[in-house]
């Protein structure tokens, strides 16, 4: 029980413990929504589709439905937040307004839809919205969301204990076999069940 060399948590940088993962945008009621004098929102600018984004009626029928009709990336998907701060709007344009604000550089999101330059993403409470591109990562991260998650030198229970994790602490995935993932974070590395972190789908192969 003593042997691990430290706690990733508050004290390290890929750590939100002690923080929302996002915060409502200014203007909206606690829960996110319109208040009920907002406008409705407004069309899509077209100015901010692109025509490469565009696809017939036919062509989307055609198209795998587990693939993104942009990208022909696997839907869903993990992807990361690329910077510290991140604006999630009600649709896939400017003209949009903001719902949320996602904040914590490196957070793992799950992208379900694509749209032209936008994806639109959910954390791991299901809330989220319409981001730029821009604004992501294909880095894979993930959260631990069970306290104190003892980190292995092996992918086994009787590993070596190297380190521990708070609840809420961002990791790295750097590789997963069915079960376990190998992940780094503030300046350690180790082991890590699936079952205790979200950011990695179940069975999920990483080299």
């Amino acid at each position: 029980m003593n042997n691990a060399r430290g706690i990733l948590g508050a004290a390290v940088t890929l750590c939100f413990a002690l923080a929302p993962l996002a915060a409502p945008a200014q203007g909206l009621g606690a829960d996110g929504t319109a208040r009920a004098s907002d406008p409705p929102p407004v069309q899509i600018d077209p100015r901010e589709v692109t025509p490469d984004s565009l696809i017939s009626r036919n062509q989307a029928q055609e198209r795998d439905p587990n693939r993104g009709p942009v990208t022909n990336l696997p839907l869903p998907r993990y992807v990361s937040l690329k910077g510290s701060e991140g604006n999630v709007r009600r649709g896939p344009s400017l003209s949009h307004r903001i719902d949320w604000v996602f904040r914590h550089a490196g957070m793992p999101l799950r992208v379900v839809a694509e749209f032209g330059h936008w994806r639109r993403v959910e954390d791991r409470d299901g809330a989220g919205g319409w981001v730029h591109y821009s604004l992501l990562s294909g880095v894979r991260t993930a959260v631990i969301t069970s306290d104190l998650v003892d980190l292995r030198a092996r992918p086994d229970t009787n590993a070596t204990v190297v380190a521990r994790a708070e609840s809420g602490a961002i990791v790295r995935v750097n590789e997963c076999n069915p079960d376990w993932c190998r992940v780094s974070g503030g300046g350690e590395k180790g082991w890590v069940p699936k079952s205790v972190m979200w950011g990695v789908d179940p069975g999920e192969i990483r080299d």
